[in-house]
């Protein structure tokens, strides 16, 4: 996540929200730490959902956008990992 806003030339304090896989809260809570991002600005949704594998991240942005917690405009982080050690990440405008 740090090196796709470092690489758009932002800084973390322009993320307005990172909606990460939704593998389980303490991963959600150590990469937040980690980060240095309050638990305001890290949506989860696993304590609902539970972990939905590949659907996670799209369910947790649509539940984000309809609590208002993201609007147009708003810059957000989508994370994703998976088995193998893979990961991804991506920075979206609103």
């Amino acid at each position: 996540s740090q090196r796709v806003v470092e690489k758009a030339g932002l800084q973390m304090d322009d993320i307005k929200m990172v909606i990460p896989h939704q593998a389980n809260t303490r991963i959600i809570d150590g990469a937040a730490k980690r980060l240095g991002l309050g638990k305001d600005r890290v949506f989860t949704n696993v304590d609902k959902t539970g972990n939905m594998s590949s659907a996670c991240i799209p369910v947790a942005l649509y539940e984000a956008h309809k609590q208002g917690l993201v609007q147009a405009g708003d810059k957000i982080i989508l994370v994703g990992f998976g088995g193998g050690l893979t990961w991804a990440a991506m920075l979206l405008e609103l």
